[in-house]
């Protein structure tokens, strides 16, 4: 009979049989091996017997299940694999024969419970993946588990000139690996500029920055052709000299600031990364990220962005004071001698396979189900949509919230070194993507409520997907 022999953890020492066809581990009290760890999600993996071999299956769980020190989706157990989930680790054995030395158990083994309703395996089933036909290669897989060192060293030199604003510096980073593009909110000050100047250097970007003003013209942006006259032939022609947004990331600063005909130039750029200027199209060199900034108070002489604009930016970054501590430190050395210069920790072909990499990552389908109900939960003439939706809320997020939300998730486990996608990934990246999408009618203005705090009371309002989700169908009757 096949056993696991439990090498680290609360069951340290111990050996358990697995003496039933499926055991789920987790930290809820109903799992067959429940752990009291933080770490571990409510259902996290589960072994299970399955054509005359044990597998091991991730339950996309928030912070994965490594074997043999690797993190896995699903795989067949062989004997000796380690499996580790949060603090615990164990080996696997095929048979009874004890084979490594363990302590006598302080308290009989825990035994298998009443069977529980099995969760679908992380890896997509066929029919069930976000993106047929797309698998991610050794080479990605390598480069997603380098990436939790990556970032630890994005931070690090980052923070030789930013000091704090980690949750700016990774919703930033999410964005532009996701492929999309953010509005940074912030008062004056708040070295907004310096901090995506920072990031441009560390990621070894071509980094431009616009000032948008009233008088600035789309050619301004995008480039202009200059009549010229060849010197040999002395023939005239015309040659386009490309403007600022040829580069890798492009911040427009105040972008409420100048006509709506200006800030169009940028539509086209963000979403087909090109630029057409008369009959020529020029495309724009990868990575291209635009990051425009607004002031949240100042709104006398500005043009609002209007909706189909605003929908365009995957993220609306908030940028706020820095604490004392942080601010002490501000101080300190920008009043001193000059700091350390930031180092380039990836390059840009780096950021371009992780790009790629993001799409290729599989996302179960109750995932996509999530990010769905949260959605449709904004809208207030969706029967879904809950009731204080209907009171307070005039328009809802669109199917591009959705997409988003999805990518935006995807980024997120890429970051932290994983190739898998909760929906607490979906979660964390909820705030960012839906606040700038939700309209407040008059009765929320009236109570002081903004889209901040109707996000907040959808993810409290909108529940994860349950067991009760992951219940296969049944099987269609066969005809006569």
């Amino acid at each position: 009979m096949a056993r696991i022999v439990l090498t680290e953890g609360d069951y340290k020492g111990r050996e358990v049989e697995l003496s039933i066809n499926e055991v789920i581990i987790g930290r809820d009290e109903e799992c067959n091996l429940p752990l009291n760890d933080s770490k571990v999600s409510r259902r996290h993996a589960k072994l299970y017997f399955e054509n005359g071999v044990w597998n091991l299956a991730d339950l996309d769980s928030a912070n994965g299940t490594a074997l043999n020190h690797q993190p896995v989706t699903i795989s067949v157990l062989r004997e000796n694999d380690v499996v580790s989930i949060g603090a615990t680790t164990f080996i696997f054995k095929k048979d009874s024969a004890p084979e490594v030395a363990v302590a006598a158990p302080a308290a009989p083994a825990p035994t298998a419970k009443p069977e529980v309703k099995p969760e679908p395996k992380a890896a997509p089933e066929a029919g069930k993946s976000a993106a047929p036909g797309m698998m991610a290669s050794a080479e990605d897989l390598k480069l997603v588990e380098q990436m939790r060192q990556s970032m630890d060293a994005i931070r690090k030199e980052v923070g030789k000139v930013i000091i704090g604003q980690e949750d700016v510096l990774n919703e930033i980073l999410m964005c532009i690996i996701a492929g999309g593009h953010a509005l940074l909110i912030g008062l004056p000050g708040l070295a907004k500029t310096l901090t995506v100047n920072t990031i441009a250097k560390v990621l070894d970007m071509k980094f431009k920055r616009v000032q948008f003003t009233p008088d600035l013209m789309p050619s301004d942006i995008t480039g202009t052709e200059v009549l010229e006259t060849d010197r040999v032939t002395q023939q005239k022609e015309f040659r386009f000299m490309q403007g600022p947004i040829f580069c890798n990331l492009l911040l427009a600063d105040e972008i409420n600031r100048t006509p709506p005909k200006t800030q169009a130039a940028l539509l086209e750029a963000m979403q087909e990364k090109q630029v057409s200027v008369g009959k020529e199209v020029y495309k724009l060199d990868k990575p291209f990220f635009v990051l425009a900034t607004q002031n949240p108070i100042e709104q006398e002489g500005t043009y609002p962005l209007p909706e189909a604009q605003l929908d365009r930016f995957m993220f609306n970054i908030f940028v706020d004071y820095p604490k004392r501590d942080e601010e002490i430190t501000v101080i300190a050395r920008t009043t001193g001698s000059a700091g350390a210069e930031p180092q380039v920790v990836i390059d840009k072909k780096a950021v371009i396979h992780l790009q790629e990499v993001v799409r290729k990552i599989p996302v179960s389908e109750h995932v996509i189900g999530y990010a769905v109900s949260l959605v449709r939960a904004t809208r207030p003439g969706d029967s879904e949509a809950p009731e204080f939706t209907k009171k307070y809320v005039s328009t809802g997020a669109g199917p591009r919230a959705g997409q988003y939300l999805v990518l935006a998730a995807k980024a997120r486990a890429v970051l932290e070194g994983r190739i898998h996608v909760s929906c607490n990934d979906i979660r964390g990246a909820a705030m960012p993507v839906l606040r700038h999408r939700i309209l407040t009618n008059f009765a929320a203005d009236s109570e002081g409520l903004k889209s901040v705090d109707i996000v907040k009371r959808l993810l409290a309002e909108i529940k994860e997907p349950g067991a009760e989700t992951y219940e296969p169908p049944k099987p269609a009757a066969k005809k006569k």
